[in-house]
Formats: structure tokens, C-alpha cells, sequence
């Protein structure tokens, strides 16, 4: 099976406390990117274990310690599946909020169930990817979901973008989870999130906050810059995705497509 494990931006983003497990709890909507994936091919073997390589993209972690290898590890150990091949072909930065190895994990489980016919329900894979990791659960669905929890817990969410164009920047610099969760300060908003993604995307811009902004800009100034251009370049929102590096802009229309290339290869159409 060959999988198009594609990214994330997450739609504002709101930490609301620290947990006593060490965890936040957190509200975000995540909207899924079809345009901006890796390929995951995954294929039945005679040999035990799994084979594992990579293509693209250098990814930032040992091979055995990839998240598509725990994976199936994972379900090795739930439902007893065994022989494998995993070939990995990164193309979505990582380091970058979009939650792009989360994708990776996901298809794995997701190709795992097919080829072994284990017929396991959305609530059993939900729960599988849970264990993954806090953004994989949201790949099983890859519909908008208003998540919250440590982002596991789901629900979905009505937002129409059509018609925008989408762009993401990706700066030079990687923002690690520890650095982002290590600087923010928890708080509860006035205004619930679902409620501020009602208002016209228009109205978003200063009210959609993700709230790892601040202190990331202030020690990577080439993130917050990134924003800044795609607001100057006309975009009606933008905004850090989850916690970065990777920035986006909302453009409405189609009909800039060409011109925002200027800013980033990753121009999408919605």
C-alpha cells in the first residue's frame, strides 16, 4: 500500500493549563493540508520484523527510532501482526508544527489494518494513534476537528475554506516541542476558540491566536518575520502553526497562486 500522509496547520491555538502528568491541556482546530505529504509505502513480507527505509528529506531522528518503526511496533504487540517493509519518502518539513511525522505514524497503523485485514473500528485506530503521540489521532480522521486533551480528544468542526489559497512558510530555524511547551504560560480565553473560528476568516487576524507565539517570536525573529510578510503580501490570516516553525497565510482567491510562490513553494488552492 502507498499512502499519502499529508500535514496539518493548526487553526489557532489555545493552552489552557498544565496537567499534574506533565501534559497541557490545549484547544485547536486542525485542518488538514491534502497537498503537502509524504508517501508511505508499506508491504507484507515472508521475513519477520520490519524493513525500514527512507527517501526525501533527512529526517531528524535514528532510523529504529522513526515514528512509522513504532508504528508498527505498536501494533505488533496489540494484534500480533509481523513482516514488513516501510519505505518513507519525506517531503514535509519536520520541526515545523505541521505534524508531519505524527501523518507518517497514522499511515502506518492505517496501511497495518488494511494489510493484515484486522477490520479495527475509527474508535480502536483513534486509540492506537493516541499512544503514538498527541497530533497523530487527528490523521485518522483528516477532517477539520475541534481537538483538545493533549489533542487526542475530537470532535468535528464545520469550517469552510474554499476558494482561499493557502501558504506556508517554513524558516530556516526548527522550534523543538520542549523549547515551545518550556515558554508559555497557560491561560483560559474570555472567548472560546469554536467560538472566535465562527466570526468570517476575515476577523480571525489578532482574535485566532495560537498562544506558543510570543515567546517564539521573541527568540526566533526570522519566524515572526515570516508572518509578518505573508500579512504585508495581503494574506487576511496568519499565523504560527501549532509550535512552529512553520508559518501560514490565508489569501483570498485563487488568482494570486502564482505570484505567492515568490514567498514559499508551498502554495495550495482549497
Amino acid at each position: 500500500m502507498i499512502l499519502k500522509a499529508n500535514c496539518k496547520i493548526n487553526l489557532g491555538l489555545d493552552i489552557l493549563r498544565r496537567r499534574a502528568d506533565g501534559f497541557h491541556d490545549l484547544e485547536t482546530v486542525m485542518f488538514p493540508v491534502a497537498g503537502l505529504y509524504d508517501e508511505v509505502e508499506v508491504v507484507r513480507t515472508a521475513a519477520p520484523g520490519a524493513a525500514f527505509r527512507t527517501d526525501g528529506l533527512a529526517v531528524d531522528c535514528p532510523p529504529e527510532e522513526n515514528i512509522c518503526l513504532r508504528a508498527f511496533r505498536l501494533m505488533q504487540r496489540h494484534y500480533g501482526v509481523d513482516g514488513v517493509a516501510i519505505r518513507l519518502d519525506k517531503r514535509v518539513p519536520f520541526g515545523a508544527g505541521l505534524g508531519g511525522g505524527s501523518a507518517d505514524g497514522t499511515a502506518v497503523l492505517l496501511a497495518v489494518n488494511e494489510l493484515f485485514a484486522l477490520g479495527l473500528s475509527e474508535a480502536e485506530l483513534i486509540a492506537r494513534a493516541a499512544e503514538l503521540g498527541s497530533d497523530t489521532a487527528f490523521f485518522v480522521r483528516n477532517t477539520p476537528q475541534l481537538c483538545k486533551g493533549r489533542g487526542e480528544v475530537m470532535e468535528p468542526f464545520a469550517l469552510n475554506l474554499k476558494g482561499m489559497t493557502l501558504v506556508i512558510v517554513k524558516p530556516g530555524e526548527g522550534v523543538s516541542t520542549r523549547e515551545a511547551y518550556a515558554g508559555v504560560r497557560p491561560r483560559i480565553p474570555e472567548v472560546p476558540l469554536a467560538e472566535r473560528l465562527g466570526r468570517p476568516v476575515t476577523e480571525w487576524q489578532g482574535l485566532v491566536t495560537n498562544d506558543f507565539e510570543e515567546h517564539i517570536f521573541a527568540a526566533h525573529p526570522a519566524i515572526r518575520d515570516a508572518k509578518e510578510r505573508l500579512l504585508a503580501e495581503g494574506a487576511v490570516y496568519a499565523s504560527m502553526s501549532g509550535s512552529g516553525s512553520a508559518v501560514f497565510g490565508l489569501f483570498e482567491g485563487h488568482e494570486k497562486g502564482e505570484r505567492l510562490r515568490s514567498l514559499s513553494p508551498f502554495v495550495f488552492g482549497l
